[in-house]
C-alpha cells in the first residue's frame, strides 16, 4: 500500500499578517460607511427629507464655487468703458489692472507707459482706427488713425471712426484696464 502524501502549504508569517490587515481594513471601511438616507426611528420624514434637501444644496453650491469665473480684460478711455477683442497672446495676459496716463501723439493715437515690460510679439503692422497695440514692449498705443510699425497686437476697439476721434483726440486721456 502507498500512502499518499497530502501536500501542505504554508503561508509565511510576512503574507499572513498582511492577509490580516487587508481584511481588517476592509471590515473597518464597510463598517464605517454612513448611508445618508437612513434616519433613526426617532427622526421624521420631514427632518430626513430637509437633511437631504441641505445636503443636496450644500453639494451645489460646492459645485457652483468649483465653477471657474470667466473673467474679462475690460478698457475704459475716459470714464467710458469701451468693447474690445482682445488678442491672445501673453502681452495681452499680463494686462491686469492698470491705469495708464496717456498722451496725445502725432495727431493719430494716444501713448502712454506701461511702467513695465510686456511679453512682445512685434510685427510690422498698419494700424486703423481703434486698434491698441503694444509699443517697444512697454508702452500702450491706441489709435483714432492710422500708422505703419512694428507693433505687438494686442486688440481693436469697436467704435466707429467719429466715436474714437471724439474719445481720443482732445488731449490726454486717462485709459484704465480691468480684469474682472
Amino acid at each position: 500500500m502507498i500512502k499518499k502524501q497530502m501536500a501542505t502549504r504554508v503561508i509565511p508569517g510576512a503574507a499572513l499578517l498582511w492577509v490580516m490587515l487587508v481584511l481588517c481594513l476592509m471590515i473597518v471601511f464597510v463598517g464605517c460607511g454612513e448611508n445618508p438616507l437612513h434616519t433613526d426611528s426617532a427622526s421624521t420624514s420631514d427632518e430626513g427629507q430637509a437633511m437631504h434637501t441641505t445636503d443636496r444644496a450644500q453639494a451645489e453650491s460646492t459645485k457652483a464655487e468649483e465653477t471657474p469665473v470667466e473673467k474679462k480684460l475690460k478698457l475704459i478711455i475716459a470714464d467710458r468703458e469701451v468693447p474690445v477683442v482682445w488678442q491672445k497672446n501673453a502681452s495681452v495676459d499680463a494686462l491686469k489692472a492698470l491705469a495708464v496716463q496717456m498722451s496725445m501723439y502725432g495727431g493719430f493715437e494716444q501713448v502712454g507707459p506701461l511702467g513695465k515690460n510686456l511679453p512682445r510679439e512685434d510685427k510690422q503692422t498698419t494700424t486703423e482706427c481703434g486698434d491698441i497695440v503694444l509699443y517697444s514692449g512697454n508702452q500702450l498705443v491706441v489709435f483714432y488713425g492710422s500708422n505703419s510699425w512694428s507693433y505687438t497686437r494686442l486688440g481693436h476697439i469697436d467704435l466707429s471712426k467719429e466715436e474714437m476721434t471724439d474719445l481720443l483726440s482732445r488731449g490726454a486721456v486717462k485709459i484704465t484696464l480691468n480684469y474682472e
